[in-house]
């Protein structure tokens, strides 16, 4: 297993080998105590002390986080799937917290790292920084173990999974293996390194559990009725995570977060696909952009917010699982719209069925079409959350609205359109 270095001149020396855990750290449920660190090995003194000096008190920024800040000796994240979206936000929140946060890639011929660059001390060499990656995968139980022995975190973040629902129709037994085996992969890895009783676990489960909702809107008690292969997946997911946290008193937990976006979001994701479109509209880039169903409609909110949720319930004493969501719906429709007024344009409705268009008001120039290849085979039409219990439980509440999501993402795109057409 490898650890990050991020040498300037040679991309592929990224990592180099790890063998023994350098510190091994205990953590009660209950408070925070100080960690009883010791090196592997028997060495003493000045190994711990550069370890220590190391991690410092200060934010991305250098300045110091105040009453957020935590103990960098007590707090190591360990988090799968730390290049996506999430992972992304979720690194850059716990650094500015002096967590020590380690993630875990896939190994591959190019860098998938584009969203965490910044993150390091030198982001033009990729290097430095108290942010350290490892090679793995969800389908590799070896490589779990492995990393999980060697960093000692405090707590895992489960984000890795294969998340676009409509190619999990496409990939369903590679989804079922990462995102469902996965994560029963990652439970008994932890117990394998016998730190079921010290390390807090976040699995990241998905509103698309409610699939073909039975009541609107949708809280901790509703019943699930997935309707794709990503939502099943998810499904032997969150109940796997409660089955070890009764089964082995693991602090375990899920966040059933509803949709949420940003800049960070990926390309073929509907929203993104929106923004980045109408993005080029504006700069003349391209005339029209197609999608699939309209008026789905769901709970949308930021990333950032979301991260931050996910963190606040491993601070809990006990675990427990939890909505995210704004309690807010909209449809694809009206986030076309959105998009569209942000950039001073109007979007006018025209047909029926997958004849419809949307047509730019004053101009009459078709620039929303309907391709029925984006439609899913079992649609989930709406989706609203109830996050009362996270509100009451959590102290949280989402702070970004839903035009101000729009206009957050449509300013990121504009600006990546201008310096990058083919982006």
């Amino acid at each position: 297993m490898r650890v990050a270095t991020f040498p300037a001149a040679d991309k592929e020396k990224l990592f180099i080998p790890c063998t023994k855990a350098t510190i091994s750290r205990k953590q009660s449920f209950g408070k925070a105590k100080a960690a009883n660190m010791s090196t592997s090995d028997g060495a003493t003194g000045s190994k711990q002390a550069r370890l220590v000096n190391n991690h410092n008190s200060k934010d991305l920024n250098g300045t110091t986080s105040g009453g957020d800040a935590v103990n960098a000796r007590d707090k190591v994240a360990l988090i799968t799937g730390i290049t996506g979206q999430d992972g992304s936000y979720l690194a850059e929140f716990l650094l500015k917290k002096n967590y020590e946060v380690h993630g875990i890639i896939r190994r591959a011929s190019t860098f998938n790292t584009t969203r965490i660059e910044h993150l390091y001390a030198d982001p033009k060499a990729h290097k430095g920084g108290r942010m350290k990656l490892h090679y793995g995968d969800m389908t590799d139980s070896s490589s779990l173990v492995k990393i999980i022995n060697m960093v000692k975190p405090t707590e895992i973040y489960n984000l890795a999974a294969q998340s676009h629902v409509k190619v999990s129709f496409d990939l369903s037994e590679y989804t079922a293996e990462v995102d469902a085996v996965g994560t029963l992969r990652i439970l008994d890895a932890i117990r394998t390194c016998g730190m079921e009783k010290s390390v807090k676990f976040y699995q990241a489960s998905t509103s698309e559990l409610y699939g073909k909702v039975v009541e609107t809107p949708q809280n901790e008690q509703t019943p699930f009725y997935p309707r794709s292969p990503y939502a099943c997946a998810k499904m032997y997911g969150f109940w796997i995570v409660i089955n070890y946290r009764e089964a082995y008193d693991m602090f375990a937990c899920n966040g059933i977060l509803f949709n949420h976006e940003s800049p960070r979001r990926g390309e073929n994701f509907v929203t993104r696909k929106i923004t980045r479109s109408v993005a080029k509209i504006l700069l003349n880039q391209m005339e029209f952009f197609e999608l699939g169903n309209l008026d789905s409609k769901r709970d949308w909110g930021h990333a950032s917010d979301y991260v931050e949720a996910m963190w606040m319930m491993l601070q809990r004493d006990a675990p427990a699982d939890f909505v995210i969501a704004t309690g807010e719906t909209h449809s694809v429709r009206e986030f076309v719209e959105a998009a569209f007024k942000h950039i001073g344009r109007e979007i006018t409705w025209r047909g029926k069925g997958i004849e419809e268009v949307g047509v730019e008001r004053n101009t009459d120039i078709v620039r929303v079409r309907i391709n029925p290849k984006y439609f899913r085979p079992t649609e989930v039409d709406l989706l609203q959350g109830d996050a009362s219990k996270a509100k009451r439980e959590l102290n949280w509440t989402p702070k970004v609205s839903f035009l101000e999501l729009v206009s957050d993402m449509m300013n990121a795109d504009i600006e990546l359109m201008k310096k990058n057409p083919i982006a």
